[in-house]
């Protein structure tokens, strides 16, 4: 370097940007980043001991990767070299790669090469450091601001040690401005600069952990705010305002940013948050996004997570996009704010999703002929009988029929699910009861090729697969609990079945299913039960709908001599039904009744005694000692209660009470994890006084002082509301025979 060249580089220092003077130096001047240079960090150890491999920065702006790579320079002995990936190219890392050689050769020294924006080589140019950093010719310190999982060589990648800097803190940032002030050298230490506390947070808060962006508006307002008479160069809010007017936003177009805020975006209005929406929303135009993608994005989202639930979702988005590309930015805004709150707001259903289970199908399958009733009459009616057997929907009432429109090997297959959200729920009723229609017409014949006609010999019948359908509807748990049962009956297509207390029709349906041939009786408690479980059984052929009746326990034996007088039952089947009866004795006397030699009866009990407790929910070791135990005594007492034959009883006690009518029982007890979620509905439940049953709190309230129990109930406000639990439950399916 000849004096000139030492002339040039002195007036550059001199005059570069504040930022680039008060890079750090040595490790002790940098500040920030003490995740991976903090004492005793491994980095740290490294550039110490001079015992560097190579290493990849990544990190937002300003967070100081250049300058740890000039720190690393200045605190090793190997020789430095620093190129920029936008510069250079191909014949730079051949001049660099050559450099390295000869210090190696005639030196014995090792050369660190720095790549900063190391991602913008292209794969060639990453190619070509590969076999340097692979014989250790050269050390590779590569600066980028994007992920360097999917934007750096994986073969660089893998032979690297990967370092992600933060952004800086505000800690941080006041740091780097004091450091600055006091700077004789390189900062302004030599003027007399106060600023505003006010005008400080506002320069910190707008840099947004950008190191870079703050110390160039502090070097804009110090250098263009003239020293008053004192000499003192006073920088108030107002300066600072106009020297850093735009927060810092971290987003790239191309970038994990962008993918990443337009994830949060989707999955804030897939979530029904409109808050989270708006404020990604905010985040994107600020940054400069494209409109007209996020306006694609919602209109995708519109039909994917919303669908029927709300037609009108796609309708006011695409509507919003074009009133966006009538009036532009900024006024645009509005639309897109629109088109946002609505989607958040909506009702949701992904039930859309059906098409590709239906492609997935079509995928799979064998080659499925079209129905010949299906087929077009115009050309080859006459010859095959193609289009023989269409009934014309509009001949029919309601513009309906019971018809099948799949191909046989698929009939009774389904691909749409109806959700019970938003207008969704109005369709999902007639959806199911026109697939119910379209079952009794396969039983019959109606609506297909008479050679497409399934009988119930068939194995894989149409009629059990719309059945099931409407068993799937009910949750994994109650599933089970119907699975266990209908194993202990082990049915036949034959049996008749007496369900003891059908309420949903849970088992009803089920047995149905099971007894094409045989029948149903089904016991309901009320009036309401009865005329939902017939109207539900309407959609089925009248041979195979269920009898349904009312009637308490202590009335279904005269009930049956009334209605089926010589009927014999080969199956009777319950699900809680001694759970609402005071007297479970008298109540397993009653159905003992029923209970000829041959027949079975088959009841899941839900055992209070083993339910889940609440104690069990809340930290035990963040509440008060002496307090706990008192609430686990309290609740432990309410299912010991000698007076309250809700509660007080275990499955034992059904044991007993079937045993001594001489009956054989058999009892198998099944825990049950269900989640659920604790609203605040649910809170406000269990400690309102209740007329005709006694709350939790009532029931504490035997063991608790109300000044207790205000407290707990705070304690449930605060460690379980909105929160989703593991509710467990225990049944108990008891197998009784004469």
């Amino acid at each position: 370097m000849d004096l000139f060249d030492q002339h040039l580089a002195k007036i550059t220092e001199e005059s570069a940007p504040l930022a680039a003077r008060m890079r750090p130096r040595t490790l002790d001047e940098f500040i920030g980043q003490e995740h991976i240079i903090g004492q005793g960090r491994l980095l740290r150890r490294a550039i110490s001991l001079d015992q560097l491999s190579s290493l990849i920065f990544s990190g937002p702006p300003g967070t100081g990767k250049t300058t740890l790579a000039r720190v690393i320079a200045n605190s090793t002995c190997a020789h430095f070299i620093a190129i920029n990936a936008v510069l250079s190219g191909v014949k730079e890392i051949r001049a660099a790669i050559e450099k390295a050689q000869q210090q190696r050769k005639f030196h014995n020294q090792r050369t660190i090469l720095f790549v900063d924006e190391v991602h913008r080589f292209n794969k060639s140019q990453q190619d070509a450091l590969l076999p340097w950093v692979e014989n250790g010719t050269i050390i590779l310190i590569g600066a980028t601001t994007e992920n360097p999982f999917f934007e750096v060589n994986k073969a660089l990648v893998s032979r690297s040690r990967i370092f992600q800097l933060q952004q800086l803190t505000d800690e941080d940032l006041y740091k780097i401005i004091e450091q600055t002030l006091f700077d004789s050298e390189r900062g302004y230490g030599k003027l007399t600069v106060q600023i505003d506390t006010d005008a400080l947070a506002h320069l910190i808060n707008v840099a947004n952990g950008d190191a870079r962006s703050l110390l160039n508006a502090l070097q804009l307002a110090v250098e263009t705010t003239p020293p008053d008479t004192t000499g003192v160069i006073h920088i108030p809010l107002a300066v600072a305002e106009e020297s850093i007017q735009q927060r810092a936003v971290l987003y790239d177009k191309e970038g994990d940013a962008h993918f990443d805020t337009i994830s949060a975006f989707i999955k804030s209005l897939r979530g029904s948050d409109p808050d989270a929406a708006l404020y990604w929303l905010a985040k994107m135009v600020y940054a400069g996004e494209d409109p007209r993608f996020i306006f694609r994005r919602m209109l995708i989202l519109a039909s994917e997570d919303i669908g029927l639930a709300d037609p009108q979702a796609v309708v006011v988005t695409n509507a919003c996009a074009e009133a966006f590309d009538r009036v532009g930015m900024p006024e645009g805004r509005y639309h897109l704010a629109q088109a946002v709150l609505y989607l958040a707001t909506a009702p949701k259903s992904n039930s859309i999703m059906g098409f590709f289970d239906a492609l997935a199908a079509v995928e799979n399958e064998n080659v499925a002929e079209v129905p010949a009733h299906l087929k077009d009459a115009n050309r080859d009616k006459k010859g095959f009988g193609h289009g023989a057997g269409y009934l014309y929907p509009h001949a029919y009432r309601d513009h309906w029929v019971e018809q099948q429109y799949l191909p046989k090997s698929l009939q009774g297959q389904l691909f749409y699910q109806p959700s019970i959200q938003g207008y969704e729920h109005q369709i999902a009723t007639q959806v199911a009861r026109r697939r119910e229609a379209q079952l009794a017409a396969i039983v019959e014949g109606i609506g297909v090729a008479p050679m497409e006609v399934m009988t119930y010999g068939t194995v894989d019948r149409a009629d059990e697969r719309w059945l099931q359908r409407t068993l799937s509807q009910v949750s994994t748990q109650l599933a089970s609990v119907r699975d266990r049962i209908f194993n202990f009956a082990q049915l036949q297509r034959h049996h008749l079945v007496l369900d003891l207390n059908t309420a949903t029709g849970l088992l009803t349906w089920e047995a149905i299913r099971q007894v094409p041939e045989g029948g149903v009786y089904a016991c309901v408690r009320n009036r309401s039960d009865a005329n939902a479980l017939n109207e539900l059984a309407a959609a089925l052929p009248e041979t195979m709908r269920p009898i349904v009746f009312t009637a308490s326990v202590a009335q279904i034996p005269a009930m049956l001599a009334s209605l089926a007088p010589n009927v014999q039952f080969d199956s009777i089947i319950g699900r809680n039904v001694l759970a609402s009866e005071l007297d479970k004795g008298l109540a397993a006397q009653i159905l003992a009744q029923l209970l000829p030699h041959s027949v079975k009866l088959i009841l899941a009990e839900t055992v209070p005694r083993h339910t889940q407790r609440f104690y069990r929910l809340l930290p035990s070791q963040n509440l008060d000692a002496q307090l706990y135990k008192r609430l686990v005594l309290a609740e432990e007492a309410i299912y010991t209660d000698v007076s309250d034959p809700m509660l007080n009883w275990d499955a034992d006690d059904l044991r007993h009470a079937f045993a001594s009518n001489g009956h054989c029982v058999q009892v198998v007890l099944q825990q049950y994890l269900t989640p659920m979620h604790i609203s605040d509905n649910f809170i406000k439940r269990l400690f309102t006084a209740n007329p005709n049953r006694p709350s939790y709190a009532d029931r504490l309230a035997a063991n608790l002082t109300s000044e207790e129990i205000n407290i707990i109930k705070n304690l449930f406000v605060r460690y379980l509301l909105n929160q989703s639990v593991n509710w467990s439950s225990t049944v108990a399916f008891l197998n009784i025979s004469a």
